[in-house]
């Protein structure tokens, strides 16, 4: 099976909250294939972030894929409001235990692409009874709740492993990692057999965004080819 393409989504927790649509369209100027929100509840993690209405507010101004990543202990009740806000892909998290087969059928009723995620703790055997069941894997590569924190090394054998997972089953599901993602960094994602990259600080940080999207995506796509050349 043929590696799939690197695809870059700025994450907009780290645009400026005082600006949303702008920064919105700025990620959609870059050339950048998705835009990740990350919603925080207080209760999952320790930090609020946003609900759908900014969802709702940066969706006629990124007409790409939006990116829902649900950090929240109750995501029964929010599967719709942020579906009919906009959501393309809406992402669980394997830590809800025996809450997560009824979530993911949830959004698949929805419309919406399926996403499971797992915290840098979790045993990454915690998500394997689900790979059929997905469209994306995400990888947290750092402790989630807050923008800005270092790249966890740890995390990377579980992306080894999910590559390998995705291999041997013969399945597409994509392979999206978030925390500390810089150049530098996701390369080395890249090289373990991630796809998809999530990343705040290091892109929105940029005057020019485009550059960024652009140099990322061009050595998560060398590292990766690399990597395939090797296996």
């Amino acid at each position: 099976m043929s590696s799939p393409r690197v695809i870059i989504a700025p994450s907009l927790l780290a645009s400026d909250f005082s600006r949303f649509g702008h920064e919105a369209a700025r990620a959609h100027r870059s050339g950048a294939e998705w835009l990740h929100l990350d919603i925080m509840d207080g209760h999952f993690v320790p930090n609020i972030s946003f609900g759908p209405q900014v969802v709702k507010a940066v969706r006629p101004h990124f007409s790409r894929v939006l990116d829902v990543h649900l950090m929240c202990s109750k995501p029964e009740i929010l599967l719709e409001p942020f579906a009919k806000a906009g959501a393309d892909h809406i992402t669980v998290h394997v830590e809800l235990g025996s809450q997560v087969t009824p979530l993911l059928w949830k959004i698949r009723s929805l419309g919406k692409k399926v996403g499971i995620a797992i915290n840098p703790p979790t045993r990454i055997s915690e998500v394997k009874p689900y790979l059929s069941k997905v469209d994306l894997v995400l990888v947290m590569t750092v402790n989630p709740g807050f923008g800005g924190q270092p790249f966890i090394e740890e995390c990377v054998p579980k992306i080894q492993q999910v590559a390998a997972w995705r291999k041997q089953l013969g399945l597409k599901f994509r392979i999206e990692v978030d925390g500390g993602i810089n150049d530098a960094t996701a390369a080395e994602c890249a090289r373990a057999g991630a796809d998809t990259f999530v990343a705040g600080t290091a892109l929105f940080s940029h005057r020019n965004l485009g550059l960024a999207v652009k140099r990322m995506r061009h050595v998560a796509a060398i590292a990766s080819k690399e990597s395939g050349a090797r296996t």
